[in-house]
């Protein structure tokens, strides 16, 4: 469907092959339910107790707000790197670039991030696992070096996978989110089935939850469910993607929200105690062992192993869509090589090898330094939200202006309405995420306000670096306005 990419003046030469299936198994393994909230439900519970619980609803109908937009983003733009040609067609100038550039680099960090979670699985499935010895906790000097040798070779493997093809990359993607699926279907199973509480607990302040604590544990769901545009960032690679992609989209964040939302409530409902401390020092795994037993709750990790591997090789895959995409445009540089698409596998392949080789470099940053590390994870949460912005902020101008247009699918009178809220949502988000909490950017106890303030620094040196590299690259040839049929 080459026809599609005519009108922006591309030409087909990544290799059409995704069903819908695949485009969204791109967007559901990005947000990866099992990696995620394994990760980071004791970080919800330490802050919110209980009530955390109704975090999680608003962040999903927030996210809906802005899945909803880019659905009907995705019909109109089916293009490879999904919010930078959204921002690129809605806005002028610098404006579009950076949201392309704000994506990169919050994907890139997210890649690491995504690969240090190993650490957090395979040595409780075998010790063994813990190549270097010593204490596996992430944030001890023996676990964090253990989680970049762990990190590191799943990186090469997914880069690898990635520089093999679009068609080996959504075979291993497809069956790693079956096997996901499967596993968060019988994880509600047994928690369910081994619940030693009812529902009514979310409603009660178990934890000790003030309005500050509330506001902290909602960075949890907001950690975890982003990326679902992934699923249209695939679009130049997907059949009919005018009519599947905007699916694929909202698809996978309703899938991921509506299922990280029972783990939230069985768990608590299945959790041996909510007073112990346990549940906000240790997570899931505590009540995953408490539940399943040893031996089950092993094999258990072992899925969640497989769904951190299939989460990492899918925001590659994300990652290299989006720096061919602007390579394309000649929008980074060293633009003409990146662009280049290989003749046999129709894969970006310097892009992925890219992309893999700045995370290792990231995840080196995690040796002696694991707040650094947890501070950048955190600041490209916020980026990402950023870049949505950089999205929904300009649309709502071309609703405003009656120059917005459709192809395919539309909200149609409440497409206004949907896009106020989208952007009041990842305004009110963003601040939230980037408020100045010890917990989150000061892991270290130093006390400092450079360590606190580490998302505005890290932004405005972001939004500085690109301000160079788009002076440097950019065309004569103003782009911004909506292409119309």
């Amino acid at each position: 469907m080459s026809d599609d990419l005519a009108p922006f003046g591309y030409r087909q030469e990544l290799r059409r092959s995704l069903g819908g299936f695949s485009a969204f198994a791109a967007g559901f393994s990005f947000v990866s339910i099992l990696t995620t909230v394994f990760q980071l439900f004791g970080f919800g519970f330490s802050f919110g107790g209980a009530l955390f619980f109704w975090t999680w609803p608003v962040v999903i109908v927030g996210q809906l707000l802005v899945a909803l937009n880019f659905a009907e983003l995705a019909a109109r733009f089916p293009l490879a790197g999904s919010i930078y040609q959204w921002a690129k067609h809605l806005g002028t100038g610098f404006s579009g670039w950076l949201a392309g550039w704000m994506m990169l680099l919050g994907c890139t960090v997210a890649l690491a991030s995504a690969a240090i979670a190993l650490q957090v699985v395979l040595p409780s499935v075998w010790s063994g696992f813990q190549l270097v010895g010593g204490d596996p906790a992430v944030t001890s000097p023996t676990g964090a070096t253990n989680a970049v040798l762990l990190g590191v070779l799943l990186i090469v493997c997914t880069t690898v996978i990635n520089v093999a093809g679009v068609r080996v990359m959504a075979r291993v993607n497809d069956i790693g989110v079956a096997a996901e699926l499967v596993g968060v279907v019988v994880l509600l199973g047994g928690l369910a089935w081994f619940a030693v509480r009812g529902p009514e607990i979310v409603v009660e302040n178990t934890g000790g939850a003030a309005t500050g604590g509330l506001l902290a544990s909602a960075l949890m769901a907001a950690y975890v469910l982003y990326g679902f545009d992934t699923a249209a960032s695939v679009s130049e690679e997907t059949k009919d993607a005018k009519r599947r992609a905007p699916r694929a989209v909202l698809r996978a964040l309703l899938v991921s929200g509506v299922g990280g939302l029972l783990v939230v409530l069985f768990a608590l409902m299945a959790a041996p105690s909510l007073t112990d401390g346990r549940l906000g020092l240790e997570g899931l795994p505590y009540v995953i062992t408490a539940v399943f037993g040893d031996v089950a709750g092993r094999i258990f990790l072992v899925d969640v192993a497989i769904a951190v591997v299939i989460c990492t090789l899918t925001i590659q895959t994300g990652t290299v869509r989006l720096l061919f995409a602007m390579a394309r445009d000649g929008a980074l540089p060293g633009s003409a090589r990146l662009a280049k698409v290989h003749p046999r596998t129709g894969t970006p392949v310097l892009p992925a090898v890219v992309c893999g080789a700045v995370a290792i470099g990231l995840l080196l940053l995690n040796v002696g330094n694991a707040g650094i590390f947890s501070a950048m994870t955190a600041t490209s949460v916020v980026v990402v939200y950023l870049a949505y912005l950089l999205v929904t902020v300009p649309l709502l101008g071309h609703r405003l202006r009656g120059t917005a247009t459709t192809d395919g699918f539309s909200m149609g009178r409440w497409g206004l309405v949907v896009n106020i809220g989208a952007v009041v949502y990842g305004l009110a988000m963003v601040v939230n995420i980037a408020w100045p909490r010890a917990e989150v950017y000061d892991l270290g106890g130093t006390g400092s306000w450079w360590a606190l303030l580490f998302p505005l620094e890290f932004v405005a040196a972001a939004v500085l670096v690109g301000w160079v590299a788009w002076r440097r690259t950019r065309r004569p040839a103003a782009v911004g306005e909506l292409v119309t049929a």
